[in-house]
């Protein structure tokens, strides 16, 4: 029975192992992004000048609030053509304006939303791979939490994740059983152990203390 265990837990640990890979390098390299300032970018070409194009706007859109005012807004925004994750929507009531930005993984978009003449002025900005990069690592994030997740890719690369930590957790525990059965390791393994734990320590306790 015990060899039984063993060796699916191997055989699980090496496949979910290959499995997350992308997902783990993909945080980790967003981890450097985040934390040092990202590679220099080519010489940038100016912006496009802002897309003007006539919408319907919804009606009630003024004195909706909440997931109804998000509802409609995302209605005015697939008129437009434009998709993504709405970050927030701003209702400037003097102006009769509502401002949405909206951002997918390496574009930037800016939606002005004219009620009182029906057009949406919109501008687009790209942020090249490294952005996209951290943008998913910080997606869908805390902020907002709650309109957090409304479009549809957002949800899935949310589901994607929580997976990534899921799976990272079971190989984490699957490789200390893999070493704990392992009788030749183990006294390198709890030295490594003793090590990282010290280290982990060490650190927690200076930016704590």
């Amino acid at each position: 029975m015990q060899r039984i265990v063993y060796r699916w837990t191997r055989n699980l640990h090496l496949y979910c192992g290959l499995f997350v890979s992308p997902f783990v390098l993909l945080f980790a390299a967003s981890v450097f992004l985040l934390n040092h300032a990202h590679p220099p970018a080519p010489q940038a070409t100016p912006p496009p000048a802002p897309t003007v194009r006539a919408v319907q706007v919804p009606p009630g859109i003024e004195k909706a609030e909440g997931t109804d005012r998000l509802r409609l807004v995302s209605e005015a925004l697939s008129q437009v053509g434009v998709a993504g994750e709405i970050q927030f929507v701003r209702f400037i009531s003097d102006e009769r304006r509502i401002v949405v930005p909206v951002v997918r993984p390496g574009v930037e978009t800016t939606v002005d939303l004219n009620l009182a003449e029906g057009k949406a002025e919109i501008t687009e900005r790209r942020t090249g791979l490294w952005g996209a990069v951290s943008y998913l690592h910080r997606s869908p994030g805390p902020h907002n939490a709650s309109i957090r997740g409304n479009w549809f890719w957002t949800r899935v690369w949310r589901w994607l994740a929580d997976g990534t930590v899921y799976l990272t957790l079971f190989l984490s525990l699957s490789g200390i059983y893999l070493w704990v059965a392992l009788r030749a390791e183990r006294r390198v393994g709890l030295a490594l152990i003793a090590a990282g734990a010290l280290s982990f320590g060490g650190i927690v306790y200076a930016v704590v203390g």
